[in-house]
């Protein structure tokens, strides 16, 4: 899938393995790309240029805490992870304000994953307004065809598309 919306989007990639660095800057060559091994590194350059996307692993980088740099200065922020792959850091990455969250092994379509975040801005969606869609027979797969019933409260209320 083309990246229209991440044609020259500056994109800062946090992770803090090489190998998932790399195959992320293949994918976004539409895109103006940077990237950061650790915490401090993605800090110093979140806090000193202007990004539109961050790409943030959660577990070796401190990804939450990039997370909420990446909100003071404005930069939309998905998480990207495989260690802490589960419910709670779903609904975590939701909750904190995560414009999404995409297990790793799904990295292949981040294009996709990103342009839907990029639409949503741009038509003033809620950036999850697609996850539903794009994720919901991988958590099956995963977890269990019941995978909501233990957030029952939370999926309710889940902005599935507006």
């Amino acid at each position: 899938m083309s990246g229209q919306y991440l044609n020259g989007k500056k994109v800062l990639i946090v992770d803090d393995e090489p190998d998932v660095l790399e195959t992320l800057k293949e994918l976004l060559t539409m895109s103006k790309i940077d990237t950061a091994s650790n915490f401090k590194e993605a800090k110093e350059k979140m806090e000193s240029q202007p990004f539109d996307i961050a790409i943030l692993d959660i577990m070796g980088v401190d990804g939450y805490k990039l997370l909420d740099i990446a909100k003071q200065k404005d930069v939309i922020a998905v998480m990207l992870t495989a260690h802490a792959f589960n419910m709670e850091n779903t609904i975590r990455s939701f909750k904190q304000g995560a414009a999404l969250y995409i297990p790793k092994e799904k990295m292949a379509d981040i294009t996709i994953y990103l342009n839907d975040v990029l639409e949503a801005k741009e038509k003033d969606k809620n950036t999850w307004w697609r996850w539903m869609d794009r994720f919901a027979d991988f958590y099956a797969k995963k977890f269990t065809p019941k995978w909501q019933d233990k957030d029952k409260k939370f999926w309710e209320k889940f902005p599935y598309y507006y």
